[in-house]
């Protein structure tokens, strides 16, 4: 049970950092990770990649 809510909260958080983030620089999965663990939790870069596929996020490059 735990664990789904921490799911949800990492993407609010994902969600959260890309709607913020600089459009000429967007943030990286590897940047991802790190603001994300600022925020408390820990979670592995293709743990990231595959919440920001979730949330329909394109990769960085796309994001431009």
């Amino acid at each position: 049970e735990g664990e789904e809510v921490s799911i949800k909260e990492v993407h609010n958080i994902i969600k959260e950092l890309v709607n913020a983030e600089d459009k000429t620089s967007p943030l990286t999965d590897e940047q991802l990770v790190s603001e994300i663990a600022q925020r408390g939790f820990k979670v592995a870069r293709r743990t990231v990649a595959k919440y920001r596929d979730q949330l329909h996020i394109p990769v960085a490059r796309m994001r431009k």
